[in-house]
Formats: C-alpha cells, structure tokens, sequence
C-alpha cells in the first residue's frame, strides 16, 4: 500500500518518527475513516494528560497545537498532497481542545468525541472557510482546532447546563 502523490509506503511512514506522528502513532493509516481513527488515538492521549493535571493538559495541548503546523506541513510536503486524509495530527489536537477544562466522565469522552466528529466532517462556517482558504500546515490545523474550539463550547454549555456529570 503506497500513500500520497509520492507513494510512500507503510514501512517509511512508521519509521519516519515525524510522519509517525502526523498519521497520529500510525492510526491515519487506517482505510476508512482516517480521521475517525485518528480521533480516536486522541483518546488515550487525552485520558493520560487529563490525569497528570490540568496545567501539564493545558501545556502539552498547546505544544501539540504548536507543534502540529510544523508536524502537519512536513507530512504534506513528503505526501506531495494536502491535507491528506491520513494525516491527522490535527484531529488529536482539536480533540483535546474539545476536552480542555470538561471534568472527566466517560459520557463527556464519548460526547467530545461525538462533537468533534461532528464539527469536523461538516465544517460549518467559518470552518469551512479556513479549510478551503487557509493552506500549509497552519491550514491543515486550523481547521481542526476551530472544530475542536465549536465541540468544546457545545460541552462547556452541557457541563453548565447540568446535562454532563
């Protein structure tokens, strides 16, 4: 199986630690839903810095999101593409921009996850516009991350309204 416009394979793609990363631990690899898996390699993520605190969660977050334009850019320039749709680096940084300061429940895991899905296949405005109008790695984040700031006040009004434990 070979990816992008320059044929990558799996083998350069694992052992490439800055491609390992943008196909988010090898979960953009997947042949359906590329994104959806990569949300869901977020997950874990998200549960290990949830609980070594708040301040290292909010950190690390915005080391990924930084990060990830650099992360993102370099993944597309060896594709030859993009945005590809294996590179999903961007979804596990826009899922934990979801999930910043929502207390822990399962329900808000599966909720965040639910959201953000939501947000970023359908790209409502100005999603859309970003995705459409912004390129480089910066464009393939900040759609993600707009996605991830719309799932996050979804939850933050679940949470005020007594709808989240």
């Amino acid at each position: 199986m070979e990816f992008g416009k320059n044929r990558l394979t799996v083998h350069q793609i694992i052992t490439d630690w800055r491609l390992f990363l943008a196909f988010g631990f090898g979960s953009g690899l997947s042949p359906k839903g590329p994104g959806t898996a990569g949300t869901l390699a977020a997950i874990p993520v998200y549960l290990l810095l949830f609980f070594l605190g708040e301040q290292i969660y909010l950190l690390a977050t915005v080391v990924i999101c930084m990060s990830g334009v650099w992360i993102c850019q370099y993944a597309a320039d060896k594709l030859g593409v993009h945005d590809f749709g294996g590179i999903v680096w961007d979804e596990i940084a826009g899922y934990l921009v979801t999930m910043l300061f929502i207390p822990f429940s399962w329900t808000a895991v599966f909720m965040g996850f639910l959201l953000f899905r939501i947000f970023d296949i359908f790209k409502p405005w100005p999603i859309s516009v970003l995705d459409k109008e912004l390129g480089g790695g910066l464009g393939i984040m900040l759609d993600d991350l707009l996605a991830g700031f719309f799932s996050w006040v979804v939850l933050m009004a679940l949470v005020s309204l007594g709808f989240l434990p």
